[in-house]
């Protein structure tokens, strides 16, 4: 088998494709399978007080650098190993360290707008679109900003009102159209995301999709 083959979960935050992709990760050894993730692609906002940073449409495609992640999967289908970078939530910065990623034989990249964007879409192999109920996406993420980003009630009220649901509308949501695969309930969907990891293992064995 020549090259890897590309899977790319997409869906709204707070809606359980962070639980898929890691659930399909699991199902395979480390060597076999690799996971990335768009948040950790979020732009350098150097030369900006955190105040100011905190302002930032972060739900808008321009706060991510594509640009670097087409490279990457470009170099992992190429067989070449990658630098993967660490963003801080708290701080809205890139850490210094990275993370190294060896290439593997599947690729899960994962965020909200993979499929909305066309070089990143073109790229994929299989599309997933996960796709939650609005009401238990918000209540997620605001479980999530607080426990673990820092945030206050009132912020990440602010933010989803002004950002978060309007770029979801205009971006996510639409992209499901392109999906191959449509995994309602989230994470919790085992009997969806069991039948990828088939279609994926007969893929390892056979080496094409199409068996």
């Amino acid at each position: 088998m020549d090259n890897c083959i590309f899977v790319g979960v997409a869906g709204g935050s707070g809606s359980g494709k962070t639980t898929v992709a890691r659930n399909l990760i699991k199902a395979f050894n480390k060597e076999d399978a690799i996971l990335i993730e768009q948040d950790a692609y979020y732009r350098e906002l150097k030369n900006t007080t955190i105040e100011q940073r905190a302002k930032i449409n972060f739900d808008h495609p321009n706060s991510i650098e594509f640009e670097l992640i087409e490279k990457h999967l470009t170099d992992l289908k190429n067989k070449k190993g990658i630098q993967r970078p660490i963003y801080n939530f708290k701080t809205h910065l890139r850490d210094k360290k990275i993370v190294e990623i060896k290439p593997s034989k599947i690729v899960i990249i994962e965020g909200i707008l993979i499929l909305a964007i066309p070089e990143i879409r073109k790229m994929l192999d299989i599309k997933i679109f996960v796709d939650t109920d609005s009401d238990e996406m918000l209540l997620r993420r605001i479980e999530r900003d607080i426990n673990e980003r820092a945030r206050t009630f009132d912020c990440v009220k602010k933010q989803y009102l002004e950002s978060v649901k309007p770029m979801y509308l205009e971006f996510c949501e639409p992209s499901k159209r392109y999906a191959d695969i449509i995994i309602p309930r989230g994470g919790e969907n085992k009997i969806a995301v069991n039948m990828i990891i088939s279609k994926l293992k007969s893929y390892l064995k056979n080496g094409f999709l199409n068996s």
